[in-house]
């Protein structure tokens, strides 16, 4: 017990000496020089400083959620049709915050063309306009037919899933 109170003593000391450590008034040290020049302060250090004045901004809104954060919802059905319809295709990146799925090249079952795919799922909505679908080849864009007909694929296998999902 007499060791702690030595402790929170000794901690108090130098919290104390800490602060006034600059001296003077607002923590400016006094000046040993004789020049009576204004100090330099460089605006372009200062210029993303915290306005510590402002009473809108304390320590605990750094705990609190950010005004630059924003929720995305993926719609899950169209999520889970994309990855069946393009199981052949190997994943390369993921992102269910986002809705996008990035896959490398891979050849469909009985197809000879290899093919590269990104979905991106926009909106929560089980609607064509939610979906997004980009297929490459290995010689460049593929034709629209080709790239509808997947996007009809995932919306009606997505459709399958919803109403399977609904008997139970």
């Amino acid at each position: 017990m007499r060791s702690l109170t030595k402790l929170g003593m000794i901690c108090l000391v130098t919290l104390i000496a800490g602060c006034g450590a600059s001296g003077g008034k607002n923590g400016a040290k006094s000046k040993s020089t004789t020049s009576n020049a204004p100090p330099v302060r460089d605006e372009r250090l200062f210029s993303d400083a915290i306005n510590f004045d402002d009473p809108g901004e304390t320590i605990w809104d750094v705990f609190g959620s950010s005004k630059a954060e924003q929720t995305v919802q993926v719609n899950r059905y169209l999520w889970t049709a994309s990855l069946d319809v393009l199981g052949f295709l190997p994943v390369q990146s993921v992102d269910p915050f986002t809705g996008l799925i990035i896959t490398g090249y891979g050849t469909p079952p009985g197809g000879g063309r290899s093919y590269r795919a990104t979905v991106h799922i926009k909106d929560p909505a089980l609607d064509a306009r939610s979906l997004n679908v980009s297929l490459h080849s290995k010689g460049g864009t593929v034709n629209a037919a080709t790239t509808r007909a997947v996007e009809d694929a995932i919306l009606s296998r997505a459709r399958q899933l919803r109403i399977s999902d609904s008997r139970l």
